[in-house]
């Protein structure tokens, strides 16, 4: 299949998935943070600028960008080494049966969003309770397949559900920092987090980073005691200027706490080669969206 790079695929962002009324979709399962989880989605504790329709499609197309190539073929993906696909502009992780990682989940935790919405259409593979390939070999196998192909043309056509979504979860991510932070840190960590937030840039830098490595507050996703979320990012952050310098720190902050989980992290892992890659999606943190 032709696959649509970044410049043509910006038309795709003015076609989202319609709202309308759901039928013959079951929920998907719910996970014990689920319930609290939608509540945090619903309060923006944040002071963040609000976002035009053309910065909120920059950011879309950003992140897009960052994860996959802005590629349709990206939309339905499973790195080598890892356990699970990763699908969507966000690159959302959807477990196999059995399998229970570190990570956190978030396919099907977007898949309830998209049903709190009413999204029609949704493809019955997606609404599963478990990613239905067992291992990187069969997905690829079926790569081409029914099923694997309408999964990424739904993907396709709801980019802007996929933004909001990200978007949802990054206003959520304050109030759980706040409450896991060291009591110490939390001053700093809302300080850091407004001064960030002040520009167009910075908060697409915030709504990138949740997505890119997490909120911070899960334990498992931490290399002897140290994590590389958010909340880390925040508590790393030196005292500087709000606006453009705040921004150009949280790339910094970002970027040391991603070289200590590389150096912390288990040698057969080989985490040093996505090292590169990393360094230049937190750069894009500095540049004017």
């Amino acid at each position: 299949m032709q696959e649509f790079r970044f410049p043509l695929a910006i038309s795709l962002l003015l076609i989202s998935c319609s709202p309308d009324r759901v039928t013959n979709q079951n929920p998907v399962r719910e996970s014990a943070g689920t319930a609290s989880s939608h509540k945090d989605m619903a309060r923006n504790r944040s002071s963040s600028v609000t976002l035009n329709g053309a910065q909120r499609r920059s950011v879309g197309m950003k992140i897009w960008q960052n994860e996959s190539g802005a590629t349709v073929s990206g939309l339905t993906h499973w790195n080598e080494g890892e356990e699970f696909p990763s699908l969507g502009i966000g690159h959302f992780i959807w477990y196999p049966h059995g399998f229970n990682g570190r990570w956190t989940e978030t396919w099907p935790e977007f898949i309830r969003f998209a049903q709190a919405k009413r999204t029609r259409n949704i493809p019955a593979v997606a609404l599963l309770p478990d990613c239905p390939w067992s291992d990187r070999r069969t997905f690829q196998r079926d790569f081409n397949s029914l099923e694997i192909v309408d999964l990424r043309r739904w993907l396709a056509s709801c980019i802007n559900l996929q933004t909001e979504f990200i978007m949802a979860k990054s206003r959520a991510a304050l109030p759980r920092i706040l409450a896991a932070a060291p009591a110490d840190q939390r001053a700093h960590i809302r300080t850091s987090y407004d001064k960030v937030a002040a520009t167009p840039n910075g908060t697409y830098a915030l709504i990138d980073y949740v997505n890119f490595k997490g909120d911070g507050t899960n334990p498992g996703e931490r290399y002897h005691g140290q994590g590389w979320g958010l909340m880390w990012v925040l508590m790393d952050m030196r005292n500087v200027s709000a606006g453009q310098d705040a921004a150009r720190e949280f790339a910094a902050a970002a970027k040391r706490r991603l070289d200590l989980r590389v150096r912390n992290s288990p040698p057969e892992r080989g985490e040093k080669r996505w090292t590169a890659g990393w360094h230049n999606r937190c750069n894009t943190y500095a540049q004017p969206l």
